[in-house]
């Protein structure tokens, strides 16, 4: 899939909206519209290496299941994870948060998201309606992340542990 990005500007300093963002457990608070059931891949859900296994609600998706993983940070300007998802898990995906402060106290997050499927029928899904209903949702859960850093309503569960 070709990268897309989704902004929002929060009224809210960037090193303030980077920490938020640095702990993976944090994210099912503002993406379980459309992310559910998470499980924390390590005890520590905070930083670099600190990952989560979710099942993606999309339509006609039969194999929902995906992981992330953060694969870089650099505070308080840029968040990088890296999964996988689809039949097989086979389908690569990226997103990237990049973060800037274009007043003191107001933050710029823009969110980039990117797959890479290699199997015609994954290439054959995602342009049927796979990015564009990727974007609204994505566009949707910043939106959640300004209303959760701003007002801090519309919170929803922290993950658990996944089980062994």
């Amino acid at each position: 899939m070709q990268p897309f990005t989704v902004s929002v500007v929060i009224e809210r300093p960037a090193s303030e909206v980077f920490e938020y963002l640095a702990d993976i457990a944090n994210h099912a608070e503002f993406t379980d519209h459309y992310l559910v059931d998470w499980h924390l891949t390590r005890e520590d859900s905070y930083g670099q290496g600190a990952g989560a296994r979710f099942r993606v609600k999309a339509p006609l998706n039969r194999f929902a299941w995906a992981d992330m993983t953060f694969a870089e940070l650099r505070a308080p300007v840029r968040l990088v994870e890296r999964g996988r998802g689809g039949k097989f898990n086979r389908v690569k995906m990226i997103g990237t948060y990049e973060l800037s402060e274009p007043q003191p106290g107001r933050t710029r997050v823009a969110y980039t998201y990117e797959t890479d499927p290699h199997v015609l029928s994954d290439v054959i899904r995602e342009s049927l309606g796979g990015r564009v209903w990727t974007r609204r949702q994505a566009g949707r859960a910043l939106k959640r992340l300004r209303a959760i850093l701003e007002e801090n309503r519309m919170r929803g569960a922290r993950p658990s542990i996944a089980a062994r």
